[in-house]
């Protein structure tokens, strides 16, 4: 041990320095062989078993800039921990990538992440997103946040970044997933909405202090997001949006894919909706997200029904009197049995009755609809 680090912590964090996110070939030696062993390989001089001399050039010439040590302090200095598989912190679902599991996460924030990840959803979509998708990730991170759900996303600019923020105006849960390391903000418009997730949640990355994000790695580091979560949700996302990346991973993994249907004529909802003609569920707010992720039987989504009418209450035979009154002008007592398939006794006592709810009134002999919403008299 060097210092208050173990040989396994310091080698994976080398390691992230060295190999790119997700890396199969370097997941599969750790499987093997172990995280010292592994970068002991990687940093000599003989060739590497299964791999191509550009990509072993690559490890060689990274291994120049790793320095493990260094990284823990400037980590710590930042208010950041590196948090490896074994770790009581480790979240154990993030086993399910195989070989392409973080060799380590860069961890910056007070809550625990394995404890924040045991009932977390994933809300991404479009960065060029509308006021539409704008206001629906904000409405469904907020309440999820307030039902005790984790919202986890990418702190992209569009959804993301609406996820985020309801989250945090909710006063509920949030971790961001980047694809640098977590003392860079990217992008950088997003630093004190970065800055905030850091103070009340979490930011997480693969990447060691100072990194900067490329291209791929935003991609891959959509199937930590889907990993670490029960289930994804799209709520915009176009037919190329880097957010279905991320639903195809959860759906790979075995987790709940979900989306948030758009109009048919916009062109942001167009990745969504192809999700919904294939595995995807359909939801349309929190309710419906944690009936599909939660507890079996336990977190069910209220039953939909239009508003509750007051004739809807009635019992079956005033009803039936009451649908035998026209719409205008009044009818006679026996012409409204007859439409009811009543007799007229009790179309009598019914006629009272519904008078008594204020349903209907006299007209002279007849009877008619009051005019409005039913008042009983009195």
């Amino acid at each position: 041990m060097t210092g208050r680090h173990t040989p396994d912590r310091l080698a994976r964090a080398a390691l992230t320095r060295i190999a790119d996110p997700g890396d199969e070939h370097v997941g599969r030696w750790l499987r093997r062989h172990g995280s010292v062993a592994t970068l002991a390989m990687i940093t000599g001089d003989d060739a590497l078993p299964g791999i191509s001399d550009r990509r072993t050039a690559g490890y060689r010439v990274r291994r120049e800039r790793a320095d493990p040590e260094n990284d823990l302090r400037a980590a710590a200095a930042l208010g950041c921990r590196f948090v490896c598989p074994g770790d009581e912190e480790w979240p154990a679902q993030l086993d399910d990538l195989g070989d392409r599991r973080p060799i380590g996460l860069w961890v910056r924030g007070r809550p625990g992440l394995r404890m924040w990840s045991l009932r977390s959803v994933a809300v991404v979509g479009a960065r060029a997103c509308d006021s539409y998708g704008t206001h629906v990730a904000a409405t469904l991170a907020g309440d999820l946040a307030e039902a005790g759900w984790t919202v986890v996303s990418g702190a992209a600019y569009g959804i993301d970044a609406a996820a985020h923020r309801g989250a945090l105006a909710a006063g509920g849960p949030t971790s961001a997933v980047v694809a640098s390391g977590t003392d860079v903000p990217y992008p950088p418009g997003h630093a004190e909405l970065i800055g905030r997730i850091a103070e009340q949640g979490l930011v997480v990355g693969e990447l060691p202090p100072g990194a900067h994000p490329t291209r791929g790695r935003f991609v891959l580091r959509n199937r930590v997001i889907a990993a670490l979560t029960r289930g994804t949700v799209v709520v915009e996302a176009q037919l190329r949006s880097g957010s279905l990346v991320t639903a195809r991973w959860a759906r790979e993994l075995g987790r709940v894919t979900m989306g948030v249907p758009g109009p048919v004529t916009s062109g942001l909802s167009c990745g969504v909706h192809e999700l919904l003609r294939g595995e995807a569920q359909l939801v349309t707010d929190a309710a419906d997200v944690i009936e599909l992720v939660g507890s079996v039987g336990e977190d069910l989504a209220p039953a939909r029904h239009g508003p509750v009418l007051p004739r809807d209450l009635l019992a079956p035979p005033a009803a039936a009197v009451l649908e035998a009154l026209p719409g205008r002008g009044s009818r006679s007592a026996r012409r409204i049995a007859e439409e009811a398939g009543r007799g007229l006794d009790e179309t009598l006592s019914r006629l009272h009755e519904l008078r008594a709810l204020g349903f209907v009134q006299r007209d002279g002999p007849d009877w008619r609809l009051t005019p409005g919403p039913p008042t009983p008299p009195g």
